[in-house]
């Protein structure tokens, strides 16, 4: 897989050919810190085509969601069968809590919203970073080893987190106990967790996967978790750290 240093291969399918001239735009310019050669199809047997004829040409695949012959999540869980690795994003207009269901199912990466103005374009390349580097991916059957373990309230700050949750982030237990959970996570992991990883669990899933915490120091590091809603709107969180 080619290094974020490098020249990021995408594959991006939509059907609309207006839209797909301007996400490969925006995505090559040479303003965005990551340098990306985009290549795209409006058709998804198409592109499954190109992606079956292909070794390991691509770092990463984005689809939308409504699309003739099959639905983008129909082609993801194609493409996934053909290459269990290969990092692959949903962007749609589809509400999140839609499709969630589907997105778990499929093991897919990551899933981004379009929305309206420039923005989205900064966002989505952003996740296509996360998602080659290995960051953030639907796998709610990782069989992980979770140490700690914590618990927040449905006001979204920590009721309780245990010596060794609260260790990993640099500090106590007590320390932990009425932080907001967006105050241990750097603030492009806070927006992946928003958009990606929440609508998710509160719609009854389970997430499992890696992520970026945010230690007391400053410094980041890269944490297996586990996220689930109990029944009365709590979140429960198991984490360990990942070395490397």
């Amino acid at each position: 897989m080619t290094s974020s240093r490098n020249a990021l291969s995408i594959l991006y399918v939509d059907d609309d050919p207006d839209l797909v001239a301007l996400v490969k735009t925006y995505l090559e310019r040479d303003s965005t810190d990551v340098r990306c050669t985009v290549t795209t199809e409006t058709s998804p047997t198409a592109a499954l085509e190109r992606i079956r004829a292909s070794d390991s040409e691509f770092d990463c695949v984005i689809s939308d969601y409504n699309m003739p012959e099959m639905n983008g999540v129909e082609f993801l869980e194609a493409v996934r069968e053909h290459d269990p690795e290969l990092p692959l994003l949903l962007f749609s207009g589809e509400e999140t809590n839609d499709v969630a269901a589907e997105i778990v199912r499929a093991g897919l990466t990551d899933y981004l919203r379009k929305g309206m103005g420039t923005d989205q374009y900064t966002m989505l390349i952003r996740r296509v970073e996360h998602a080659v580097e290995g960051g953030g991916q639907f796998d709610p059957d990782a069989e992980t080893e979770l140490d700690g373990v914590g618990v927040v309230g449905a006001d979204e700050h920590f009721q309780t987190a245990d010596d060794t949750y609260a260790s990993f982030y640099g500090y106590d237990s007590t320390d932990v106990e009425g932080k907001h959970w967006t105050e241990l996570h750097p603030e492009e992991e806070v927006e992946h967790i928003r958009t990606h990883v929440l609508p998710v669990v509160r719609s009854g899933g389970e997430w499992s996967g890696r992520s970026r915490g945010l230690r007391a120091d400053g410094s980041t590091f890269t944490e297996s978790k586990m996220v689930t809603a109990l029944d009365d709107g709590r979140l429960l969180i198991a984490v360990s750290e990942i070395e490397g």
